[in-house]
């Protein structure tokens, strides 16, 4: 077995100098570097851990996510989840440059670059040592700083490209932008390593975010114009997309939510991602509990591993679903809406004539090996344990858990300690449509079972590039250059691979258009991060859907946070306010 150490590293940053005090713990191999190991894993383990709290419900993920058209997240019966606003305003795009979700996912995002910068600083002269470990570990490096540039450029049109922490940023927008990105990782694209899994930098990894960053060009040169999707732009996506595909080294999972459950770091769909392994101290499991309800627990161990009730989709998105599929329910056509692993016995179903305050001997034993939550779009009625007055889950006589219809405890609703947790489709910022209980949730990545409590030091490793995105961002360039045929089988070699559930795999296509792709691209990324760089590509952003109306281009780029602005105002002309606000 390979000597695992922990390694605690104190690291310095601020936006001029790259200053930030910050405690950061990660695991490594120590035995990947050599005699030098404490050095070079201590260098690179804050960044690569950064990406957890970059990435945070309440930083990246979470302005993603609430600007689109999939998810939204209302003053929760006027009682939970105001936070200043910051939700209710990224949603309607009334974002102002003091929003706290908008200063957070900067303030992160860049202390996330100026850890690759400090791992940078320390690799680059044992690399020039001639430590073959260090260089290896440096290409990483400058591949992750050019990721996480390219996060910066798709929300806010900048890239701060700095080569050593004395130096002032060099701000950079649209084409040289790109250049500045492309560049980074065409320096290390043929020398990076091929074969460190899915949680490190590879040479698949640059390959794909060297697509992405092509199919996405047309937007960063001109982003609040309509995007020009130039043949050179569309090829080289093609290429790199080919690269990765043609590569071997990975293939589609049958089972779609195995990319979102324990152990999914040895999936072979994973291209890179987050990975905890139960590891990371910040981490917290955040995608996976933060849409379920208050009133549920994902695991029967922890009684601490409920939801927070947070987002839900939106009615909008959850119609794409509906119109797609036409007679045919979502979840019985489409395995990537939904997976049943409660198996409720026939005879509880019908729940008339019931609720919490009668429904004491309706219910079913399950043990906590054996029980899963639901995954995927879950609607209606939830199930799950229920807590005493002694705050522990009911048992059965066999030592079981009970599993009842899930009694509503959170909120200030007519149903609260008297009804089920009931999901409904639609939800606003009404305060009707903001109960507890609006909205349909988001369950796809998995409680752990590895877990302490369920709610963090999760297994779970969080999907950040896998192999369905590359073939459908090579269905979008191919599309766009007119070859049709070429989209239309890359598209349904994704839909018909997820054959765990033959009677869920979703059916081959017999046509595809600009549209259709659109709506591939949701049914099959969904809450992943994608959307709202999709919206704006596909030109969708400035539609309208529930509770937001604005129209204004200017909001295809988030304001640089004031406090930026304002921290950077000793240097004229250093940090310019994005246009339109």
């Amino acid at each position: 077995m390979k000597n695992k150490i922990f390694i605690t590293v104190l690291v310095i940053a601020s936006l001029l100098s790259w200053n930030c005090t910050d405690l950061e713990e990660e695991r490594l191999d120590e035995s990947e570097f050599g005699g030098q190991a404490e050095a070079i894993s201590g260098a690179i383990a804050p960044a690569y851990g950064q990406v957890s709290w970059t990435w945070r419900h309440t930083n990246y993920y979470g302005l993603q996510l609430i600007a689109a058209d999939e998810a939204i997240l209302p003053y929760r019966g006027g009682t939970d989840w105001f936070d200043g606003g910051k939700f209710l305003a990224t949603h309607a795009h009334t974002i102002t440059p003091t929003n706290d979700l908008v200063s957070s996912s900067w303030n992160e995002l860049t202390k996330n670059i100026s850890r690759t910068l400090a791992a940078i600083e320390v690799l680059t002269p044992l690399s020039e040592e001639g430590n073959a470990e260090a260089t290896g570990a440096l290409h990483e490096m400058r591949a992750l700083r050019a990721y996480l540039n390219m996060l910066l450029l798709d929300s806010w049109g900048i890239v701060l490209k700095k080569e050593s922490i004395n130096e002032l940023s060099e701000v950079l927008r649209t084409q040289e932008a790109i250049d500045y990105i492309e560049g980074e990782f065409m320096a290390v694209v043929d020398l990076i390593n091929t074969d460190k899994g899915s949680g490190r930098m590879t040479q698949s990894a640059v390959w794909g975010f060297l697509a992405r960053l092509h199919l996405n060009a047309p937007v960063y040169r001109d982003p609040y114009g309509t995007p020009d999707f130039t043949t050179a732009d569309m090829d080289k996506v093609i290429q790199y997309t080919d690269n990765v595909i043609n590569s071997g080294l990975y293939s589609l999972s049958p089972e779609y939510f195995d990319l979102f459950s324990d152990d999914n770091r040895e999936n072979a769909e994973l291209i890179f991602a987050l990975d905890q392994r139960g590891v990371l101290r910040r981490e917290h499991s955040r995608w996976t509990y933060w849409s379920i309800a208050g009133s549920v627990w994902g695991r029967l161990e922890y009684p601490s591993s409920d939801g927070t009730d947070g987002p839900a989709i939106t009615s909008d998105f959850y119609q794409t679903w509906v119109d797609a599929n036409g007679d045919v329910d979502p979840a019985e056509a489409d395995s990537r809406f939904f997976q049943l692993n409660q198996q409720i016995p026939a005879e509880l179903v019908d729940l008339t004539g019931l609720s919490p305050l009668n429904d004491e001997d309706h219910f079913y034993c399950d043990t906590p090996e054996n029980y899963e939550m639901n995954r995927g779009i879950l609607r209606g009625t939830q199930w799950g344990p229920r807590k005493g007055d002694d705050g522990a889950f009911l048992t059965c006589d066999d030592g079981g858990v009970r599993i009842y219809p899930s009694k509503q405890i959170k909120g200030n609703g007519p149903d609260r300690d008297v009804g089920y947790v009931n999901h409904t489709e639609d939800v606003n910022f009404t305060l009707e449509g903001s109960l507890h209980n609006k909205g349909y949730r988001v369950a796809k990545y998995q409680f752990s079972r590895t877990s302490p409590n369920g709610n963090n030091f999760s297994s779970v490793d969080l999907v950040l590039m896998r192999l369905a995105e590359v073939y459908l961002m090579r269905a979008e360039a191919k599309l766009r250059k007119g070859d049709n045929a070429g989209a239309l089988a890359d598209i349904n070699l994704v839909r018909t691979s997820r054959t765990a559930r033959p009677d869920q795999t979703p059916a081959a296509l017999s046509a595809i258009d600009l549209d259709i792709l659109f709506l591939e691209r949701g049914f099959e990324l969904y809450w992943e991060g994608f959307r709202r760089g999709d919206q704006i590509r596909f030109g969708k952003y400035e539609d309208s859907w529930t509770d937001k109306t604005d129209a204004d281009a200017n909001n295809r780029l988030f304001p640089i946070p004031q406090s930026a602005i304002d921290g950077a105002s000793g240097v004229v002309g250093f940090l310019e306010q994005n246009q339109g606000y």
